[in-house]
């Protein structure tokens, strides 16, 4: 078929340089994943710790004993994130981390296959080698945890909000289903998208039919039970507020401030004077911080802010919002900051929304310096080493950089906005 019989027939032309293109991004795709994954494999540091020590565990207690987290006994996730857990035990338990990488990779070649979508475009390719160059830098924690998955249904989910609103609400919903952030983005496109009823009713349509399984296998309330999992602990020692204590613990021997381990969290955290009383207040801190950015977005969205201007910049700063203002600090979280970014990047490839060229340099930059704390020198971070400190605290301080761009760009775009009697003056 000729080029010009293709186009009468409604079939765009692939070029031989798009082909080329695309035959080398799967390939990096491929190369970039199974890089990741014999890290995690063979790396130094038990990067699939939580695979191959919890995940499978929680499943093999299933199986064994008939008792499911989450349903029949409280769980620290939600009910989804069974799922991938259960199917990494497919092939067996000796085989339960390759089933899970390899699932992993299915899940971001979609994913990534949305990215790129069908034409021509140079931009969306120059956001997919970002979200490789993300990876790789991240390291085999990207793929090592359960926010791999929300990350591979939160990005076609950001990216179908204009064209297949409720496709990408069931996607995000579902991926709150399996960890809780993605409930943020949804809150924000719901907040900034003018087909917001869509949105909920599919929403609330995929969260009825996710919770029905587990519900008519007598979850009862306990299919909610996440809620309040997180509130009992104290701070992690990777958690930006944790630096204090971090460093109290190194000036003074361990004399005051402790690294210890939790048994009953399975994390490391760190105890001290007033401690207690800053783990205890991030949660409420970071509800009110939400509800804060939220709240401006929706100034935006009454002074007739374009949805495609104001979603990336909130996306990002409700994200990182919840990093930077959270008692937990674990590696994984970095993973989500491909979503406001690949986002971000999208939108201003069409030259309507600022440049987001900052904040993905700084998620590059955050994610290098992540990968270096876990897992290959985690334990001198444990053991207090001044350089580790260092690298840990600045890697914090480029989280409140990143927040505080995401707020000054969203409080530029509401600010620019114009209102509707500014609009009639204007026509007038």
């Amino acid at each position: 078929m000729t080029d010009a019989s293709a186009r009468s027939a409604g079939i765009r032309p692939v070029s031989g340089a798009l082909l080329r293109s695309r035959i080398v991004l799967w390939g990096a795709f491929i190369i970039v994943h199974l890089v990741l994954g014999m890290l995690g494999l063979y790396g130094p540091g038990l990067p699939l710790g939580d695979i191959t020590l919890v995940y499978r565990w929680w499943v093999e207690t299933g199986l064994d004993s008939g008792i499911w987290v989450g349903i029949d006994t409280p769980w620290v996730y939600p009910i989804l994130a069974l799922v991938p857990m259960l199917a990494a035990y497919a092939a067996g338990p000796d085989l339960y981390a390759s089933t899970w990488l390899s699932l992993v990779m299915v899940a971001d070649a979609v994913a990534f296959a949305v990215l790129l979508g069908t034409g021509p475009d140079r931009g969306r390719s120059r956001i997919a080698w970002w979200w490789l160059g993300f990876l790789l830098l991240l390291g085999p924690v990207a793929l090592g945890r359960i926010d791999a998955f929300t990350v591979a249904l939160a990005i076609p989910g950001v990216l179908l909000l204009a064209s297949a609103p409720r496709v990408a609400a069931v996607l995000l919903t579902a991926a709150t289903w399996m960890k809780v952030w993605p409930a943020a983005v949804l809150a924000s496109a719901v907040v900034a998208v003018r087909s917001r009823w869509r949105l909920l009713a599919a929403a609330g349509i995929a969260s009825a039919a996710i919770a029905l399984v587990p519900l008519v296998m007598g979850a009862g309330p306990r299919i909610l039970s996440f809620v309040g999992q997180q509130t009992g602990r104290g701070l992690q020692v990777e958690a930006p507020v944790a630096a204090f204590w971090m460093w109290d613990a190194f000036a003074t021997g361990s004399r005051r401030s402790i690294v210890y381990y939790d048994q009953a969290i399975l994390t490391f955290q760190v105890v001290g004077p007033g401690a207690a009383q800053a783990a205890a207040a991030m949660t409420p801190l970071l509800a009110v911080v939400t509800a804060a950015l939220l709240g401006l977005a929706i100034a935006g969205m009454r002074r007739r802010a374009a949805a495609v201007e104001l979603l990336p910049p909130l996306v990002l700063a409700v994200t990182t919002g919840l990093i930077l203002c959270n008692k937990v600090g674990s590696p994984q979280f970095v993973t989500w900051l491909a979503v406001p970014v690949v986002l971000g990047l999208a939108a201003s490839h069409t030259g309507r929304t600022e440049s987001f060229r900052v904040p993905a340099v700084l998620a590059l930059v955050i994610a290098g310096l992540t990968q270096l704390i876990y897992p290959y020198l985690y334990g001198h971070l444990l053991g207090l080493n001044a350089v580790m400190l260092i690298v840990l605290t600045v890697r914090n301080l480029l989280y409140a950089v990143l927040f505080a761009w995401a707020v000054t760009a969203l409080v530029r775009v509401v600010r620019d906005a114009r209102t509707p009697e500014t609009l009639r003056s204007h026509r007038t």
